[in-house]
């Protein structure tokens, strides 16, 4: 990740959309997810964790890029907004988030965690909430057609692998530490085109 972010232009990588996507628009806008302490788990150049904050939220993001960090500090001091950034692995140690927090989410993010780092992810997720907090967690569906269209483990055009999900695998990983809202596959509109994903909303139980 972080030689993808300090080689590529950031208007380059695929993910790497200023506008937030419609289903983070939405929980904001409609209040399903209200202003509050929140925290972003793999933020990458720091575009959602802003847009959060110039929503009201107090709000971090964690990455494990050290130049996307950069990236993500230097985006929100331009813009004048007031939020944290973090380095650390998601998978592991996470001693440097000292803080608590009523909303986290990762977008994208859990098809970069290969299932046997997935559980050790979970708990440094549900160790950093508060009771009864809120989750949202969105990653490629199985039946996306990107990057051969078939397959659990996909190869990418930037040499990275990911790991695509089917909607039982979400519910076991999620289901004893969350009472799952909603869990289902939605389209999601990317840079280059649109894919499927497993969109998951859930509660700390």
């Amino acid at each position: 990740m972080d030689k993808i972010y300090s080689t590529i232009p950031p208007d380059r990588i695929p993910w790497n959309m200023e506008d937030p996507p419609e289903i983070i628009r939405d929980i904001v806008q409609t209040g399903k997810v209200k202003p509050c302490r929140a925290i972003e788990l793999g933020c990458g150049a720091g575009n959602y964790v802003i847009y959060f904050a110039q929503n009201g939220f107090d709000v971090t993001g964690v990455d494990i890029s050290e130049s996307a960090i950069r990236m993500a500090k230097r985006s929100a001091s331009d813009r004048d907004v007031n939020c944290r950034f973090i380095t650390a692995d998601v998978r592991g140690d996470m001693s440097g988030v000292n803080d608590t927090f009523d909303f986290a989410y990762d977008w994208e993010v859990m098809h970069h965690v290969f299932p046997e780092d997935r559980e050790a992810y979970i708990n440094n997720v549900y160790k950093m909430l508060n009771p009864g907090a809120l989750y949202l967690s969105v990653c490629f569906s199985e039946e996306s057609p990107q990057f051969g269209g078939e397959g659990k483990y996909r190869r990418t055009p930037l040499d990275t692998v990911l790991y695509f999900s089917s909607e039982n695998e979400m519910e076991t990983l999620f289901k004893p530490h969350f009472e799952i809202k909603e869990l289902k596959t939605v389209d999601v509109a990317g840079k280059f085109g649109s894919h499927k994903a497993i969109y998951a909303f859930m509660k700390k139980k």
